[in-house]
């Protein structure tokens, strides 16, 4: 059993990936605090990194060597300015050397201290080994697994314990949909509230709603600046931003100066349908382009889905309620994150263990759970869109192009968010009762899923578009 909070399922960190990028990063963050713990922090004379698997094999991709330097000098993916990224990358791999935490200079050249190794490590597809020398002459290692989402673990789970006394104090500890029912049926609340009261046994209210606005504003500033930014993605494959030529076909005469300010005037705007199509896979688009160009987002639950969920909250905010604040945007982020946790704990949120069903499709169900509630959805209801959401994208791979997350990622963003809206409606047009496949069976097929699914579709590179498309042709 696992505490799963709302903010360990939405988390703010730089792109392009969770489990590539933010997870290294939080990593080495960990590894420094072990080292300091021990007392031999300060006689560390030499590090070197060995990643491997899913995580060597797209690893470049990813910018999973960035990550790690980044965190081994003591950067946080939250706050650092983006600007500054490739600023300390160059310097570093200008000087060969590492401020290591920000207080110790160590020898450093990227291509030999960070080694790629194409075998896996059996407990995880993510896992990464530290390894210092000390001026002693002794060595010390310490591995890891980026698990999905930005979560990091060690084999041994030295927290496990820590983490399961967390959760019998939880007033509703839930581990599947059928709990989450039960406590809703029983306590006569709606799944938001019901997750409240687990955040309110962890956090105080101030800081619930500080740290929500903190989300929000990020989703807004991120789909802001996808859309407002034109021209080409790094990475090599050439990929044209597209969010922003839809956004000025769309947007019209607009004024506006800031991301508040723009998110009331598209309010004005046409909404036929097709304009509506438009608008969700431009909010989705821009955030995703914003995460590929290694700009700061929030894993929901991934940074390769992070575009879905405040597609769907904007398209709520400025399509279906022109009266929407943030009493809405706090019930949609909590009970996505609460399915969210649904899918971690009984399948999978890493692509590298589950194909892009882990990714896209969990983000859609999350999303779609959501948008019924404040679309006057029971708690019935609100599970069996996060089922519709997941039935239909079952099976989906991961095979990114070039190792990157641009193609097919952030197109399928886009095409989370209109799924999401879709299952949303139809569960509000449904009878739970006469449903067929529960939330929690589709969690388990999912799962079941991903363990039949070849590896060369976890996120390798090895199969799929990633072999067929070739990046001459790009």
């Amino acid at each position: 059993m696992e505490a799963i909070s709302t903010f360990d399922m939405l988390k703010i960190g730089i792109g392009p990936s969770s489990s590539h990028t933010l997870g290294p990063w939080r990593a080495a963050e960990k590894w420094i605090k072990e080292l300091k713990e021990a007392n031999v922090f300060s006689q560390v004379s030499t590090i070197k990194v060995y990643i491997y698997g899913s995580l060597s094999l797209t690893g470049k991709g990813h910018a999973t060597d960035y990550a790690l330097m980044l965190g081994l000098s003591g950067q946080d993916p939250e706050f650092i300015p983006i600007p500054n990224i490739t600023t300390i990358v160059s310097k570093i791999k200008e000087e060969k050397q590492i401020e290591f935490n920000g207080e110790i200079t160590l020898p450093f050249i990227p291509e030999t201290n960070i080694i790629f190794k194409r075998e896996f490590l059996p407990f995880h597809a993510n896992g990464m080994t530290f390894e210092a020398h000390l001026a002693s002459g002794k060595k010390t290692k310490a591995t890891y697994y980026s698990i999905g989402g930005g979560f990091v673990v060690k084999e041994e789970l030295k927290k496990a314990k820590k983490n399961i006394e967390i959760f019998k104090q939880f007033p509703f500890p839930i581990t599947t949909g059928v709990e989450l029912l039960n406590f809703c049926k029983n306590e006569n609340k709606s799944i938001s509230e019901i997750v409240l009261e687990n955040e309110k046994s962890l956090h105080t209210k101030e800081h619930i709603d500080k740290e929500l606005h903190r989300i929000w504003n990020t989703m807004l500033e991120c789909m802001y600046t996808g859309c407002h930014t034109e021209g080409k993605l790094p990475g090599g494959l050439n990929v044209t931003r597209r969010a922003y030529d839809v956004h000025n076909t769309l947007k019209g005469k607009l004024l506006y100066t800031t991301p508040q300010e723009w998110l009331k005037t598209i309010r004005n705007t046409e909404v036929k349908f097709r304009q509506i199509l438009k608008w969700v896979s431009c909010f989705a688009l821009a955030v995703n382009e914003v995460n590929a160009s290694l700009g700061r987002v929030v894993t929901a639950p991934t940074n390769g889905s992070a575009g879905v969920i405040p597609a769907v909250l904007m398209y709520y905010m400025v399509i279906e309620n022109h009266k929407a604040n943030f009493k809405h945007i706090k019930q949609f982020l909590l009970v996505a994150g609460e399915i969210g946790s649904i899918f971690k704990k009984g399948a999978t949120i890493s692509a590298a263990m589950g194909g892009c069903q882990a990714e896209i499709g969990v983000s859609s169900a999350m999303a779609a759970g959501a948008l019924t509630e404040l679309l006057g959805g029971t708690p019935e209801q609100v599970l069996m869109a996060a089922e519709i959401a997941m039935e239909h994208h079952l099976g989906l791979t991961c095979d990114p192009i070039g190792g990157l997350v641009q193609i097919p990622c952030i197109e399928r963003n886009s095409m989370g968010a209109i799924k999401a809206i879709n299952a949303a409606e139809l569960a509000l047009s449904s009878k739970p009762e006469n449903a067929k496949v529960p939330l929690d069976k589709v969690v388990n097929t999912m799962w079941e899923t991903a363990k039949d699914m070849s590896s060369k579709y976890k996120e390798t590179s090895e199969g799929g578009l990633a072999v067929g498309i070739y990046l001459s042709d790009c």
